[in-house]
């Protein structure tokens, strides 16, 4: 049986919007996926940094909630 778990990578921007990024794992695969802009990527390796570019680059989202 396939089983699918689902986390998240969270950022905000310089204006204070959550920008969200979800990595899906199903097997060995990797999907993440932006619930801002709707992109999509398979990535089987590091989907956590991936993720983490994407918002940098597309949203200008840095601000990680964790270093609060």
């Amino acid at each position: 049986m396939l089983q699918i778990n689902t986390s998240k990578v969270s950022r905000w921007d310089q204006h204070g919007r959550e920008h969200v990024v979800r990595v899906q794992r199903a097997g060995a695969q990797r999907t993440i996926k932006c619930d801002t802009c709707g992109w999509r990527k398979n990535a089987q390796f590091l989907p956590w940094l991936k993720a983490q570019e994407h918002l940098a680059e597309a949203h200008q989202a840095t601000v990680d909630p964790a270093d609060d």
